[in-house]
């Protein structure tokens, strides 16, 4: 299952985005993520891209200064066509899976941000995004949603193939495939690689400050990045807060020791043909 809003219906996601110029995809740097974690490495990044310096991340929402290329938001338009109106270079983020993104971007050689997040965590936030978000279908309850989560009948499809794909496309292309567990656990460590990945080499002084304010308790209040300027029709914060508890581990509140078993069983299954290994919780 794949949920995309694009407004060309009768083409296939990849033909759709193919308008996109190839010109200046060498400058443009894409962020994929499986839902969730990616606003999170958007505001890394752009602090990042300005050296720290807050007021420039402050110019804008998130979904004003990064256009999600395959999503319709009615009152910016189709994030394709804000991608084509902004100067290189620019910063753009997807959640396609490596098989619908458009060719252009790997054949231009674009510079390509992964961040995988744990499928268990990764279920129970978009679980609770999926609340709160009236632009998605509606979740039902967490029983239905632990099925369809575990099938891939979720938007975006299978977190298996997402993640998987791109992890086999990694070495053949500039792409840094970076883990949130790792992000949580040592950020410096992490940011220095994505900003080294990115092009800049920043001091301890503006590292801290991009730490500081690309934690979890000031994003939480920060309005650029928490999606409150968004109307209640469409995210009611009230359900669920969109910035919820960017925690590793949280999935052992929700899952019944019957399902951690039946989802271990099924994870070992489909992860058996790759190297790819993730954190479920710190030690």
């Amino acid at each position: 299952m794949i949920c995309l809003f694009l407004p060309i219906l009768k083409q296939q996601p990849s033909e759709a985005l193919k308008s996109l110029p190839a010109q200046g995809l060498r400058t443009t740097l894409l962020i994929p993520t499986f839902p969730h974690g990616t606003t999170w490495t958007q505001e890394i990044v752009d602090l990042i891209q300005n050296e720290g310096d807050v007021d420039k991340s402050q110019r804008a929402p998130t979904h004003v200064r990064f256009p999600f290329i395959e999503w319709i938001i009615p009152s910016i338009g189709f994030g394709l066509e804000q991608a084509n109106t902004m100067p290189s270079p620019r910063t753009l983020k997807t959640h396609l899976p490596i098989q619908l993104l458009p060719p252009s971007f790997l054949e231009k050689n674009c510079k390509i941000i992964y961040v995988a997040r744990n499928p268990k965590d990764n279920m129970v936030s978009y679980y609770h995004f999926q609340r709160m978000n009236k632009a998605l279908p509606a979740p039902g309850t967490w029983e239905e949603y632990f099925e369809s989560f575990l099938t891939g009948k979720v938007c975006w499809g299978s977190w298996y193939d997402h993640v998987k794909g791109w992890w086999e496309a990694k070495d053949q292309h500039r792409i840094l495939y970076l883990f949130y567990e790792d992000m949580k656990k040592n950020p410096k460590h992490e940011f220095r690689k994505l900003a080294e990945f990115i092009g800049r080499n920043l001091d301890d002084k503006v590292l801290e400050k991009i730490l500081h304010h690309t934690s979890f308790d000031v994003m939480k209040q920060n309005p650029m990045a928490n999606y409150s300027s968004i109307p209640t029709e469409i995210m009611n914060h009230s359900i669920s807060p969109f910035m919820r508890k960017g925690a590793v581990g949280d999935w052992k509140n929700h899952f019944t020791v019957a399902q951690n078993e039946r989802f271990d069983e099924d994870y070992k299954k489909k992860m058996a043909d790759t190297s790819l290994t993730f954190h479920f919780q710190f030690q």
